[in-house]
């Protein structure tokens, strides 16, 4: 029988043979070249019996890894990856079968060496386009295989290194071989990501030392080619750049839970890596997508340390520095109203110590600095967010915070809260006026009406009145960066006089239509605000510095004519409020207000060109700088002021007059009977928000100001002899009339209503920019006079 078997040799199935005659006897030879390109031709030649060869081919390999015979493994193997890259047939489907369970059998050998080569053959497999489909292929194994291999333990640190290289390959080869094939099952399923996602973090933060280089790796070394770290970053990539829409979740979903699990939010770095990488690597429309995760998962860890929430903060930073501009996406308000609800919670955590609402002490200590630095963080990742915002959006975030920004009386909850309750108030107050402060800087508009609103300046410029000096502070710098449209902010860091302002190179445009409707409508009350900020007792040298700053930006940003005529009027408005002190001013404030006044005045006399103003306001300054420098800026914005210990009332030359000033300027075109009659701020219900006055007193004084001292009624009165005011009822009854009468009757009533207050005609004038630009002014259609018989 031995002799027959041995004839019948010759008569074995043709593919055999030629698989045979490819090994050699001695391994170490490797593959017989020419025996090969035999084999493969005959594969190509004769398609159907490729599934034969890969059968015999994967029988050969199984015997010689139960013998040890790891030559001819390799030979197998090498094999095998010739076929498969030179057929592209039908009938690669059945040989695929057999290749993927040969690589199978070498990835579950115990030998590195095998794992290696199994995982090599199947990143060629992956790399390869087949012209048919696959229904029934599975990749399970291969998913859990190299995820397992990733986390390799293995005692000899160069053979461990080498077998998590060789898994991240193989999760690369996975991806490549599925993302794109709808047949297979979906490599996305939260089965599969939550297996390679976190499999390639663990590797990543082996390294976490480097840097990760944005957007892309591919200027590393070769050295660093070779790391884990490395590897795993270029995978990450690729993984995230191929992901769809609809995939980003379960792909980010992962590297949130890990990140929760090994406590690396605390440390921050890794944490930032990671979703730079992943900010980088997605499309940019998709963005949005990651920020939202990242908020939702925010709001979860709400009760988690200071550190935590802070880390995923800080996270949210740098994603919103790295996403396109639509990277808030469509829920712009949602983001925004996510961060100030952190911020708010932050607050109650750092006052009340507890993550328990009902006061019960918390299980975790609560520290007021890292509360603290959360706060800061929160506060600048609003910044962050809406410097990706178009103006208009943003306008509407200015808004929607100002509308969260609690007010003492308008909340009665709040303002009933007890003294804790203030506190908490206060501290809100502040947080969100900070958020305001990073969301408003570099803002731009053209036109003022739409950047400063009523719903947004009323409420902004009553907080302007509290006690608080760090509120109306940043109440100031909210208003100067909104004002400022050309950079000039930070040429007026300081006060000081400056005797020739082009040296600050000032950009100075004309003043649009927009501009001066803007402060027809909103003038007075910005220059109340800022007459009454001089008088609270607790404001220092920074609120003067601000003060300064926002006269100045106003001068050159908003003025026309008339503006600048009020302003002049203010600045000498505050000079009497310092000189009277019926406020009970300390020295120091005093003498800032003086400082103020001279060193506005010295600003926009220049402004004006007019040289007889110029020499009047220089030579008030050259007389205080011999007889009393501690009016002037030089000598109280230092650091040790320079002050008497107390201030007599002051008279002639130190200063300024408002006759002198009022004559030179007259003889310019400006209004003398404005300039003549010295300013008095009108005073509104607002006052009731810095507890001084109540409304009934704060209504009576306005009653009493504004008969006795505005520029209207002195007209009112030169034109007619009558003391009548012109009150609710007057109108109402007047009104009456107009319902009740005939037209006829209305020709009988023109001389009674041709008696109501007219503002006083302006004569046209003009204004320099300080560069020789000059500024026409136009009389407003009230305040033109018309004949008594065209008023009815």
């Amino acid at each position: 029988m031995t002799g027959v078997c041995g004839c019948c040799g010759a008569l074995r199935p043709r593919y055999k043979r030629l698989v045979d005659n490819i090994f050699p006897e001695d391994p170490e030879d490797g593959l017989v070249k020419a025996n090969m390109e035999k084999l493969t031709f005959y594969a190509l030649s004769a398609p159907e019996k490729l599934d034969r060869i890969g059968a015999y081919l994967s029988e050969r390999l199984s015997r010689d890894v139960a013998r040890h015979r790891y030559g001819y493994v390799c030979i197998a193997m090498e094999a095998l990856d010739q076929l498969l890259m030179a057929c592209h047939c039908q009938s690669i489907n059945l040989f695929v079968e057999s290749f993927l369970k040969m690589v199978r059998k070498l990835l579950e050998a115990d030998k590195p060496n095998l794992q290696i080569l199994g995982t090599n053959s199947f990143v060629k497999f992956a790399n390869i386009e087949e012209d048919t489909a696959s229904y029934h292929r599975s990749y399970d194994f291969f998913v859990s295989r190299f995820s397992e291999m990733c986390h390799s333990s293995y005692e000899d640190p160069d053979i461990r290194t080498k077998i998590r290289m060789a898994g991240i390959n193989g999760l690369q080869g996975v991806v490549r071989k599925t993302v794109n094939d709808d047949l297979q099952s979906n490599i996305w399923d939260p089965q599969h990501m939550d297996k390679i996602v976190p499999s390639l973090l663990f590797n990543l933060q082996s390294g976490e030392g480097t840097e990760s280089r944005s957007p892309s790796p591919l200027q590393a070394s070769e050295k660093e080619k070779e790391s884990p770290a490395e590897l795993t970053e270029r995978c990450f990539r690729e993984l995230l750049g191929r992901a769809a829409y609809g995939n980003i979740k379960n792909a980010v979903t992962p590297v949130l839970m890990h990140l929760d699990n090994h406590s690396l939010w605390e440390g921050k770095t890794f944490a930032v890596r990671c979703f730079k990488i992943i900010m980088y690597s997605i499309q940019s429309q998709h963005s949005h997508l990651v920020i939202q995760q990242l908020l939702g998962h925010l709001d979860a860890n709400s009760k988690n340390s200071a550190t935590v929430r802070a880390g995923i903060v800080e996270v949210l930073l740098e994603a919103a520095a790295i996403a396109s501009s639509g990277s808030v996406g469509p829920t712009v308000l949602e983001v925004f109203n996510t961060l100030l609800r952190q911020l708010r919670l932050s607050v109650d955590y750092e006052l009340t110590g507890s993550y328990d609402a009902s006061g019960n002490i918390g299980i975790k200590i609560i520290k007021t600095h890292e509360e603290r630095q959360l706060q800061e963080a929160v506060i600048r990742t609003i910044g962050s967010f809406a410097n990706t915002l178009p103006t208009y959006q943003r306008s509407e975030v200015m808004l929607f915070i100002m509308g969260k920004i609690p007010v003492p009386g308008v909340h009665p909850a709040l303002t009933n809260a007890g003294s804790g309750g203030c506190e908490g108030i206060r501290m809100i107050q502040i947080m969100l006026l900070k958020s305001l402060v990073q969301v408003t800087t570099g803002f731009q508009t053209t036109n003022m009406l739409t950047a400063l609103p009523n719903s947004f300046l009323e409420p902004l410029l009553s907080f302007s009145l509290m006690e608080d000096p760090e509120v109306r502070l940043l109440v100031l710098t909210i208003l100067l960066s909104v004002i400022d449209r050309h950079d000039n902010t930070p040429k007026f860091s300081s006060i000081s006089i400056i005797s020739d302002i082009s040296v600050l190179k000032l950009k100075v445009d004309k003043c649009s239509r927009q501009d001066n409707l803007f402060m027809k409508k909103h003038a007075q009350q910005l220059y109340r605000h800022i007459y009454l900020a001089c008088k609270e007792q607790s404001s220092g040298p920074q609120h003067f510095e601000t003060l300064y700053t926002l006269l100045a930006l106003i001068s050159m940003e908003l003025a026309n004519e008339e503006v600048v005529v009020d302003l002049i009027r203010l600045a000498l408005a505050l000079q009497e409020l310092a000189q009277t002190n019926e406020e009970s001013l300390s020295v120091y404030n005093r003498c800032a207000v003086h400082a103020l006044s001279a060193a506005y005045l010295n600003l926009i006399c220049q402004l004006t060109t007019v040289p007889t103003f110029c020499q009047h306001i220089h030579e008030v300054i050259e007389m205080r700088q011999k007889e009393v420098p501690f009016l002037l800026p030089e000598d109280v914005f230092i650091e040790n002021p320079k002050l008497p210990a107390s201030l007599e009332k002051l008279e002639g030359d130190v200063l300024f007059q408002q006759s002198k000033i009022t004559e030179v300027l007259g003889g310019s075109g400006y209004n003398t009977d404005r300039l003549a009659t010295p300013y008095i701020p009108q005073f509104t219900d607002e006052d009731r928000l810095s507890k001084r006055k109540s409304i009934g007193e704060t209504i009576s004084l306005q009653v009493e100001v504004e008969s006795r001292n505005s520029p209207e009624k002195e007209e009112v009165r030169r034109n007619t002899n009558t003391s009548e005011e012109i009150t609710f009822e007057t109108l109402k009854n007047a009104i009456g009339k107009y319902q009740s009468n005939t037209f006829p009757m209305f020709l009988m009533m023109k001389f009674s209503l041709s008696a109501l207050p007219r503002p006083p005609p302006s004569p046209s004038g003009t204004i320099s920019s300080g560069y020789g630009q000059t500024q026409s002014r136009s009389v407003p259609v009230y305040e033109m006079k018309f004949p008594d018989l065209c008023v009815y």
